[in-house]
């Protein structure tokens, strides 16, 4: 079976600012990828290319193992970061004309509309009107419109901004459970913790360049565990050890970066002498410190 999407050295250039260069990239059917990095670093430039809203200045797209074409956007639900309802027409009907935009007759249009608005639980907002809803109950319909005609390639910009923990939590459920049902998902965020939870598959571009790109593992079995979570009671005086090069210590709770090849076992042995131990654990980096050992700069907030 063909990768849903095939970004083959795609550039893009804005006047003399160079905003996507030489990327490539496959997402496969039945899998999430995420596309990371800093804000303005081009995630949405390569977004835009991969669904046609501009043209790459050289390299090649294709979709469902196809050139791309505008017909392929039927089976393509695309979430901008940028929002665009309309604020005066009520939920229930806006999500309906949506549909039919998307090809779906009225009576399908809204037995889809009302499934959804009950799986997120936002039933209690279907008559009221778009401006009157907070942020995140605009975000929640959007996302159901983006996924209201079924499409097969879900492409999403940001789809947990302005949402509380709560419902973050529930869109997030969601996406898993469209990728177990064969769904190819891209979505593109600054936030790395979200994208080590869900992804199978990342690239992370900086200033438009790709600079780390794999399987989520894969990427990651690079990298020494060199992180400790330690839970504790007493003397703090074993982060004072030769192996550690740096701590946080929250009182009862520390986190430890290990200096290259130190001893985990002779800090845990001197740990446990001076302290009570209720975990120690040995981790790989984070996402966003391994993008900050790769380019050297922190990610924008």
């Amino acid at each position: 079976m063909p990768p849903v999407v095939a970004l083959s050295h795609i550039s893009k250039s804005y006047e003399s600012k160079v905003a996507v260069e030489d990327l490539s990239l496959q997402i496969e059917p039945g899998s999430m990828f995420g596309l990371l990095g800093p804000n303005g670093s081009g995630k949405t430039s390569s977004i835009r290319m991969m669904i046609g809203i501009t043209m790459p200045d050289s390299g090649s797209v294709s979709l469902f193992g196809k050139p791309y074409a505008r017909e392929s956007l039927k089976r393509v639900g695309y979430l901008p970061e940028e929002r665009g309802l309309y604020k005066k027409m009520k939920v229930m009907e806006q999500l309906v004309f949506m549909g039919e935009l998307r090809g779906l007759d009225k009576v399908t249009a809204g037995k889809r509309a009302h499934e959804w608005c009950e799986k997120l639980q936002i039933m209690e907002a279907v008559q009221k009107k778009t401006e009157e809803l907070s942020k995140g109950m605009q975000q929640k319909i959007q996302f159901i419109a983006t996924l209201m005609h079924d499409p097969e390639l879900i492409v999403m910009d940001e789809p947990f901004s302005g949402l509380d923990p709560v419902n973050a939590s529930l869109l997030q459920d969601t996406l898993i459970e469209l990728k177990k049902a064969g769904k190819a998902i891209l979505f593109s965020t600054h936030r790395m913790d979200q994208v080590e939870k869900m992804c199978d598959t990342i690239c992370l571009i900086h200033r438009g360049h790709p600079v780390l790109q794999g399987g989520m593992r894969e990427v990651k079995s690079r990298y020494e565990r060199d992180h400790v979570a330690i839970d504790f009671e007493g003397d703090a005086g074993f982060l004072q050890h030769p192996a550690v090069e740096s701590f946080k210590n929250y009182g009862g709770y520390a986190e430890i970066k290990l200096r290259p090849h130190a001893d985990a076992q002779d800090l845990l042995r001197t740990a446990i002498a001076k302290a009570k131990i209720f975990r120690f654990e040995l981790m790989e980096p984070s996402l966003e410190e391994i993008f900050i050992r790769t380019v050297g700069e922190k990610i924008d907030a």
